[in-house]
């Protein structure tokens, strides 16, 4: 059988806050994005890239700082590509009793998965696309895929859901029936890069890895 490359495309914030909606699920936190997805593959596959698409948290350093690790040591694969976006500030005001209230809004990230996607359908880069989302948004860029010929599996992350995405693909694949695979890819508590620098669990969820 001929040999099929596979790309997968991570939708970070659908990800997180999958796993985030069940607290038994924020164990896999930790987690080695290449060796979950590579668990997938059939031996005629060949996972040729993992494409990661988020933004760092602003308004809460600790958060960030536990991202940042998550990140560093995913990249330790030269497979893992992270794509990152970016949050701005709005004001919103409450129309009742004009009270005020900041917050953040994430920018471009749905923007680079689909346009990654495309791009990479015409370029040929792979026969297969795994799309790890269940935002309606990436219709458009399935449809388009497919149309150049690539192959579309939808991936719903754990615990999420699209209608919009259930029929104008290959295959829907949701995340929560392969609970097995994610025990698999959690990566261990300390990683030691070449240069000796350790990535280490965040403390808070190295908790919840082993309650």
């Amino acid at each position: 059988m001929v040999k099929q490359n596979v790309i997968v495309y991570v939708d970070g914030f659908n990800f997180y806050y999958g796993l985030k909606r069940n607290p038994r699920w924020k164990r896999y936190y930790w987690i080695d994005f290449v060796r979950l997805f590579e668990s997938f593959m059939k031996p005629h596959q060949e996972l040729v890239a993992v494409k990661y698409f988020s933004a760092k948290p602003i308004s809460n350093e600790d958060k960030a700082e536990r991202q940042s690790l998550l990140f560093k040591a995913n990249e330790e694969n030269p497979k893992f590509h992270l794509f990152l976006g970016k949050y701005l500030q709005k004001s919103l005001t409450c129309k009742n009793c004009g009270y005020k209230i900041t917050t953040y809004e994430e920018k471009e990230s749905d923007v680079r998965i689909a346009t990654q996607i495309v791009r990479d359908a015409f370029e040929k880069k792979c026969d297969i696309a795994i799309v790890v989302s269940a935002d309606s948004d990436m219709k458009p860029a399935v449809e388009l895929s497919e149309a150049f010929g690539v192959m579309v599996i939808n991936c719903f992350p754990p615990f999420q859901h699209s209608n919009a995405l259930l029929n104008i693909s290959h295959g829907i694949m949701r995340m929560e029936r392969y609970e097995r695979l994610f025990k698999q890819a959690m990566m261990p508590d300390e990683i030691v890069q070449a240069n000796g620098y350790r990535i280490r669990i965040p403390e808070k969820w190295a908790a919840m890895r082993n309650a």
